[in-house]
């Protein structure tokens, strides 16, 4: 794959709780460096300072970030909040109690209520967390849920859930199930070249990477 284009494909990401706000500038630094198409950073380190990255370059941030434990309306008011500072893409996680309960109307209601405060041409990404989901039918109907509940994207992990992050099983079976109507963006434990063009091959459109400049450099 060329490196470009892959670069294109990332989502440069510092979630780390106690990320500085000079570590966040060297971040922006790096990512343009890098040319990747987005970053994602906390919603607290929003706005960015006045040209800390290079125009066509996304911002991204998180709400209801990591538990996905918040009412829906504080994810919407998160949300709002977010665009209003600077960012165009959200990525929200979903209630898991509810899931764990198979109450999929009220996880197709909640992503609604937050797609509410995310206008388009803004992006809604929906985090399912699908290594603790576990089985297909789980995957398949989170990702229903997030389609009729007007997400843009369906993404696998936070990244900090004890149950791990994107599996190229997962994304394919998430790939599948939206074919092509939404997006599909790997995250969690991507750190490598080939595990990076894996998960592209697999179906995934994104890919949320803290280790965007080793993955790069693996292809030179």
């Amino acid at each position: 794959m060329d490196r470009a284009a892959l670069a294109r494909l990332i989502d440069h990401t510092l979630l780390s709780p106690d990320a500085t706000p000079g570590q966040i500038a060297m971040f922006c630094g790096e990512a343009t460096t890098l040319g990747v198409g987005a970053i994602c950073v906390s919603p607290n380190r929003l706005p960015l300072p006045a040209g800390a990255l290079p125009g066509g370059t996304a911002v991204a941030t998180v709400v209801g970030f990591p538990s996905g434990s918040h009412r829906p309306e504080t994810k919407a008011a998160e949300a709002a909040l977010a665009i209003e500072h600077g960012a165009v893409e959200i990525d929200m996680v979903i209630d898991l109690g509810l899931v764990a309960g198979g109450l999929w109307g009220r996880v197709e209601a909640e992503i609604a209520t937050v797609r509410a405060a995310v206008p388009e041409p803004h992006n809604l990404k929906v985090i399912i967390e699908s290594a603790w989901l576990q089985s297909d039918e789980r995957i398949i109907a989170a990702c229903r849920a997030a389609e009729a509940g007007g997400a843009d994207y369906v993404k696998t992990s936070t990244g900090f859930h004890p149950a791990g992050g994107a599996s190229l099983h997962a994304v394919a079976l998430m790939a599948a199930t939206v074919d092509g109507r939404l997006g599909v963006k790997a995250s969690g434990g991507i750190r490598d070249t080939a595990t990076a063009v894996a998960m592209v091959e697999a179906g995934a459109t994104r890919l949320g990477c803290s280790a965007s400049r080793r993955i790069l450099e693996g292809l030179g």
